[in-house]
């Protein structure tokens, strides 16, 4: 039977993993094959850091002093991992005032 400090450390290694890849998702969209292996690539290690906070929970370990966290931060690593797959790379999603087309816009006027 495996340790739940094992499992501990494991899952706060694929948290790190995925997070360190997630921050660096800008750097990977300049080339858009690189950008979809980025994606899978986060999309599978958030999956598996769900399935080892899940399984902390389940052996009755603990995840920074708390028994109660790792499965809420399960739920909301699967959710993550869905939204790591949507490709919005060319879409304005926010509809807000960009401020580079602001200056121009007052010099066509």
């Amino acid at each position: 039977m495996v340790e739940t400090e094992m499992i501990e450390y494991f899952a706060q290694s694929m948290c790190f993993i995925s997070l360190t890849a997630f921050i660096f998702i800008a750097t990977f969209s300049r080339s858009e094959k690189i950008e979809l292996m980025a994606q899978n690539f986060i999309m599978t290690s958030l999956l598996i850091t769900a399935a080892t906070l899940w399984w902390l929970s389940l052996s009755g370990g603990e995840l920074w002093g708390s028994n109660y966290l790792p499965k809420p931060l399960s739920v909301l690593c699967v959710v993550i991992a869905i939204a790591a797959r949507l490709n919005i790379k060319g879409q304005n999603v926010s509809f807000g005032a960009n401020p580079h087309t602001i200056g121009k816009k007052s010099e066509e006027e």
